[in-house]
């Protein structure tokens, strides 16, 4: 959604969608504007506590399948088991998606990580699917005014041009892009504690094909899962930007994360947006 300045200004139920890597500002922004009159629409909750809720409940009762004492409580309908995912504590989703690798480290086989993958990219464009619905319920069913759509940082892998369309028709897509002091930043985070993360699944076959003939492996399961996540994240990162670069370029406005951070209140965020609407009008 392009707009000028007057037309966003009148704009009576603004609706805005954060693009960018994880780490760049997208939640506390939307933290900030929750504050006041905005609906957070995050997609990774919306994730974890509909299209991919029995799968991460299924995934804890196998571990848990494996301890005698739990399976016994588990097999008698003894204990309930539930995931208390919050917007500010996404760990079973991201537990889910796993790493690659060696089992005795946690990893996961080739088959199963990309099995996971698949899920969780069709739980990604279902949830991005449902912001319309939820813009409406804002309004009509919980009283907010506005409506911030809190995205992944995959959703530029997604290759789904509907998912663009359907954001681009009802929010108006804001990129944060990280300067180059927060581009390192975010490699630093990332190398020292690595986190599941989605790939395409062409881009995860060409860098694991690169990173078994670097390290003389000949399977997947020598691969220490860390090890991998920390190889790969900073050619993830470069992939990604052309591509983010691409939906800003056809539907959306830049910011930097330098500029976010500066946001401290609902009125500092408008006059970022107004801003950024008159620079690249």
């Amino acid at each position: 959604m392009r707009l000028s300045v007057s037309q966003f200004q009148n704009w009576p139920n603004k609706a805005i969608t954060l693009l960018g890597m994880s780490g760049v500002g997208k939640t506390r922004l939307s933290c900030i504007l929750r504050l006041r009159d905005w609906f957070h629409y995050s997609v990774d909750y919306r994730i974890g506590t509909r299209y991919l809720s029995e799968p991460i409940l299924d995934n804890i009762k196998r571990q848990m399948m494996q301890i005698p004492f739990l399976r016994d409580l588990l097999r008698a309908d003894a204990i309930y088991i539930g995931n208390n995912i919050t917007i500010d504590n996404l760990k079973p989703v991201s537990t889910f998606l796993g790493k690659l690798g060696n089992p005795l480290l946690g990893g996961l086989s080739l088959e199963e990580f990309k099995r996971r993958q698949s899920l969780h990219r069709a739980a990604e464009i279902a949830a991005l699917r449902d912001v319309p619905d939820f813009i409406r319920k804002a309004q009509e069913l919980y009283g907010y005014r506005h409506l911030v759509n809190d995205a992944g940082g995959s959703l530029c892998e997604l290759d789904d041009p509907q998912v663009l369309e359907v954001l681009s028709q009802h929010t108006l897509i804001l990129y944060i892009r990280a300067t180059e002091h927060d581009e390192q930043e975010l490699i630093r985070r990332a190398e020292a504690d690595p986190k599941p993360l989605y790939y395409r699944e062409a881009f995860l076959d060409e860098q694991l094909a690169m990173y078994l003939h670097e390290r003389s492996f000949n399977c997947v399961s020598l691969i220490d899962p860390d090890d991998f996540v920390r190889w790969v994240f900073l050619r993830l990162f470069q992939s990604r930007l052309p591509r983010y670069e691409q939906i800003t370029n056809q539907y959306g406005y830049t910011v930097t994360t330098e500029e976010v951070a500066a946001v401290q209140d609902e009125a500092g965020f408008l006059a970022l947006v107004e801003t950024v609407i008159q620079r690249q009008s």
